[in-house]
This record gives C-alpha cells, sequence and structure tokens, in this order.
C-alpha cells in the first residue's frame, strides 16, 4: 500500500557567508533541493531561483514537499553559482550542500548547520537555514499590479523597478514572501500577473500586516530602495477591475529630507482576489484517475529477441530492461487506477497474419480490447507476444502518441478534472518521424496527458533529450509552441545499478506537476469537489 501523505510542507531557505567563486563579482547562487531515492542515488526535485551578486541570499521560490509520518525522507540541499545558460548544474561552481531528513526540519522547524563540500570539509564559513511550514490551506493570492511616476534612480536611465512582498512572523520580523520580475527602464511598470501561495503572504490571516518594497534592481546586487508601503490582504483584495486599490511608495529617508515630500511613485493593484489552488493529492484523493498506457519497442535494432545480447532477450532469471521499466513505472502508478486494466501496445513489428509493418498493434493481438489486467498483465502480454512477431522497423513514435491523445481529448469534454493520462514509451533508439512526433506533443500538451519515455540499451538519445522540454520550449515544425512541458525522458542505463525504486522516482518526478498545471490552468475541480473555490 502506497505511503499516506500526513501534510505538505513548505520549507524557505536562505545562506549566509557563501563562498565566493566569482573573481570581478560575487556568486551568484541558486539551491537545488534533492531528494534520496536509495543508496547512494539523489534525485532533483526543485530548484530555487538565482540571485545575482550575493553571498547571503535569501531565496523567493519555497520548495513544496508531501511530508510522510512513516517514511524516512532524506534531503540534500546543494548550492551553485550559477554562470552559464544550461539547466545543467554539473558545469557550475559547487558552493556546498547540506543532508538531512524531513523529519529534522519539521520537528525543529527552523535548522540553521554549515554547509560542507563533497570530501565533507566546511564551505569556508558558509550556513544553510531550512525554516519549515506546515501548509494547512491551497489559497492563493492572484495579483495584477503596476505602478506610476516612479523616482527615477539611474543616472543613464530610467529605474528598473520590481517589487518584494513580505508578511510578519509573530516574532514581528519580515520575511520574504514573495519577489516580482524587475521592468527594465520603466517608471510607469506593469509586472506580469502572479500568485503567492495565502499563506505564505499573511499565514492565512487576511488582516496580518504585509509591506511592499519596491526597488530599482542593479547588477551588482545594491539595489536602490524607491520606497514602502504596508497593508494586509484584507485592504488588497479591495482592488477590483477598474477600480484599483492604490498605494503611496513612501521612502522614509527622502521624506526626512524634503519639505514637500508627498511620494516616490504609487502603485496601483489592478486586482487582487484569492483562490483555491489544488494539490496534486487534492486531485487524487478527490477521484481523479490515473490512466497508464504503454508502448513498446519491436524494431529491428533491438536485436533477435533469442540471442543473448538482444534487448528483448529475457534471461534466465526472467527480467529485461524493457521488463524492469514496465514493473518499476507501472507499480508505483497502478496505485491511482482504480480498474487497474492497463492498454498496451508495440510499434515497429510485422505482426501476424498478414506480416504488415504495425506502429500500433495490441500486445495482446485484441485491438477492440488491448486491455491488460495489472502490471503483470501487461508483463505476460509481452513475454506472450514476443516469439509472434517479427521486429523491423522504423521507429515511430507519433502513432502511439496521437492514440492515447485521442482518448485524453474525449476525457476533456468532462467538466471536473476526472482523467489523466500517462503515456510510457520504453526505446531503443534514435526516432525516425522526429516531426510527427514533434507535432504530436505539441498538440498533446493541450491535452490531460504526459509522457515518459524509458531509452534502453547503449545508443544515441539527443534526440529524446530534445523533446524532453527541460532546457527550452518544444516547438512544433510550424512552429507552434508547446503550452507544456509534458515529455520525461531518461535513459535506463543511468539507473541500472540504482535501488529498484530509483527508475520509477526520476521518471514520474515531473507528473504530479503536469496534473497540477494542467487541471489549475483549465480550472478543473476534483470530481468529488465541485464546490466554488473558497474566499
Amino acid at each position: 500500500m502506497a505511503a499516506q501523505c500526513v501534510s505538505k510542507v513548505e520549507l524557505s531557505i536562505s545562506c549566509e557567508n557563501l563562498l565566493d567563486k566569482d573573481i570581478l563579482s560575487k556568486s551568484d547562487p541558486l539551491c537545488a533541493l534533492y531528494i534520496n531515492a536509495g543508496g547512494t542515488q539523489w534525485v532533483e526535485v526543485d530548484r530555487t531561483e538565482k540571485l545575482q551578486n550575493c553571498l547571503n541570499p535569501k531565496f523567493n521560490k519555497r520548495f513544496c514537499i508531501d511530508y510522510y509520518f512513516e517514511v524516512v525522507q532524506k534531503l540534500k540541499f546543494a548550492i551553485y553559482d550559477i554562470d552559464n545558460q544550461t539547466y545543467d548544474l554539473s558545469d557550475d561552481d559547487f558552493l556546498g550542500e547540506f543532508e538531512c531528513t524531513l523529519g529534522q526540519i519539521v520537528s525543529s522547524k527552523k535548522v540553521t548547520r554549515p554547509l560542507v563540500l563533497r570530501d565533507r570539509r566546511p564551505a569556508g564559513r558558509g550556513t544553510i537555514t531550512i525554516e519549515a511550514e506546515e501548509l494547512k490551506d491551497n489559497r492563493v493570492v492572484f495579483f495584477e499590479v503596476e505602478a506610476r511616476k516612479l523616482d527615477k534612480k539611474d543616472l543613464f536611465g530610467k529605474s528598473d523597478p520590481f517589487l518584494e512582498f513580505y508578511r510578519q512572523s509573530s516574532d514581528g520580523k519580515w520575511q520574504l514572501a514573495h519577489r516580482t520580475e524587475v521592468i527594465k527602464n520603466n517608471l510607469n511598470p506593469v509586472w506580469r500577473p502572479f500568485k503567492i501561495p495565502l499563506q505564505a503572504l499573511c499565514g492565512g490571516d487576511l488582516k496580518n500586516s504585509v509591506k511592499v518594497e519596491c526597488y530599482d534592481y542593479d547588477d551588482d546586487g545594491s539595489h536602490d530602495l524607491i520606497g514602502i508601503f504596508q497593508t494586509n490582504v484584507e485592504r488588497l483584495c479591495e482592488a477590483k477591475r477598474g477600480s484599483p486599490a492604490e498605494f503611496d511608495c513612501v521612502n522614509e529617508k527622502k521624506k526626512s529630507k524634503k519639505k514637500n515630500y508627498k511620494n516616490s511613485g504609487v502603485v496601483s493593484v489592478k486586482e487582487c482576489r484569492i483562490e483555491r489552488e489544488y494539490s496534486f493529492l487534492d486531485y487524487i484523493m478527490g477521484g481523479c484517475q490515473l490512466n497508464f498506457t504503454v508502448g513498446i519497442d519491436f524494431t529491428g535494432s533491438n536485436g533477435d529477441p533469442r540471442s543473448p545480447n538482444s534487448l528483448h532477450y529475457i534471461s534466465p532469471n526472467g527480467v529485461n530492461e524493457y521488463l524492469t521499466a514496465i514493473w518499476s513505472v507501472g507499480f508505483v502508478i497502478q496505485d491511482y487506477d482504480s480498474d487497474k486494466m492497463f492498454p498496451a501496445f508495440g510499434f515497429g513489428a510485422q505482426i501476424p497474419p498478414s506480416w504488415q509493418v504495425s506502429h500500433e498493434f495490441a500486445l495482446n493481438f485484441n485491438a477492440a480490447s488491448p486491455f491488460c489486467a495489472g502490471v503483470q498483465g501487461i508483463v505476460d502480454a509481452y513475454r506472450q507476444c514476443l516469439p509472434q512477431v517479427k521486429l523491423y522497423g522504423p521507429t515511430n513514435f507519433s502513432p502511439i502518441i496521437n492514440h492515447v491523445a485521442r482518448f485524453a481529448a474525449v476525457a476533456t469534454q468532462q467538466k471536473t478534472a476526472s482523467q489523466y493520462f500517462v503515456l510510457l514509451i520504453i526505446t531503443d533508439g534514435v526516432i525516425t518521424d522526429l516531426d510527427e512526433t514533434r507535432s504530436a506533443i505539441v498538440n498533446a500538451s493541450k491535452l490531460p496527458m504526459s509522457i515518459i519515455i524509458v531509452g534502453v540499451g547503449a545508443a544515441d538519445f539527443s534526440a529524446m533529450e530534445f523533446l524532453d522540454g527541460d532546457n527550452g520550449v518544444l516547438r512544433s515544425p510550424t512552429g507552434e509552441v508547446a503550452i507544456r512541458d509534458i515529455v520525461q525522458f531518461v535513459p535506463f542505463r543511468k539507473f541500472q545499478n540504482a535501488p529498484k525504486e530509483a527508475l520509477a522516482q526520476s521518471v514520474l518526478a515531473e507528473v504530479p506537476q503536469q496534473v497540477v498545471s494542467y487541471f489549475n490552468t483549465m480550472k478543473l475541480h476534483p470530481p468529488n469537489d465541485v464546490s466554488s473555490a473558497p474566499s
């Protein structure tokens, strides 16, 4: 039985006295969070924003983690100095790390510890502070904010303004809740709409003080204060379309020197509203089903299944990389599907009786009912199918992606978040129909659907990395952009010596956020919670 999530915990991260790795400026730190997947295998689950020229960062981005009382959840916080545009952290300077369990953090509520290097020596005088907060409600505050007539702070241009929102904690200290984007060279900025968790902004109490600071951004990290105002969420929520809530941005230093000082600009909150934002567990516990489909590569490059060198060769102990991937991912996901009947397909083989090449055939050869009973049913169908087909080619993904997309499109006609589709494709190599696959993924990104690709064998999988949108936005050949990143690719060889849970934890890590982002964007409620969002 799956571990029962007791609560959601939000972790805010700050550091002091980080190592300075930059010669002409200060380090540009970022914090990456890793969860232990067993043994020495760590899986990155999230990362903060990068802060420019800062050795004492207070990160705006918070980590949200499901807390399990009965599981030892080992965490690692690693700090890097980011000096390039790549997503990969291995080419950035390492500033230190800290390992602990989530239980240790929540039992202390606030932990400050020294950062250490990989050889466990101290990382200079660097420390990390982690504060935990139980998320008791999932309401978020949506903002549309602009400003006008802000003070000019730059000698050769206008100001580059950004806002920081602070909540007042019980000890009277101010804690950063949100930092907006920087608007370059503009004294009348209009910020993109943004949202702040209600808990982070005011601890859930609408009357609690909120402080807003407006700064002029400087590359060297010495941002100039434009002005400050204090309010609360109750007052902010008076803002409505056509009737903004307006606040004088006051710089006390300037006010004390100028007799007729009025303000350093006006911040205008055009809209502020509180909405409920459902979590992954809200959807799952509220009746959303995850529908799991498997697509298996039967192309000739896998090698003759009777040969021990073949990727489809089933060893004397009954396994191969295809079966391991099916077991690993299927075992986790089957808990979220009530009937546990999973469609399973093959592609790239000549199939009986006509021996035509098919890129979308049922493993049980029953096109009208391609369902297998549980993960074991998929495994049994695969074993029975293998000796009955002739491995051929080419490697076409688009037919099977489009097949699942058709079912996902039907599900969108329902007005609740009742179904989400996860397609697992296991393949040994290079895609032949790359353009068609790109189009299929861009189309699927508009649907309740995620695609997991596991690459088996030793082939070059660079095209797969391209489909996984972590390093940039995927586009179709016509230039249409994927509205969500829905593809997660991992090479199986990376997990060959890892514990059996590691592969599933890695490939499924992004699925909860993909589910949440789709249903929240579409404003769909869980089936068993169709009440309107509380205010």
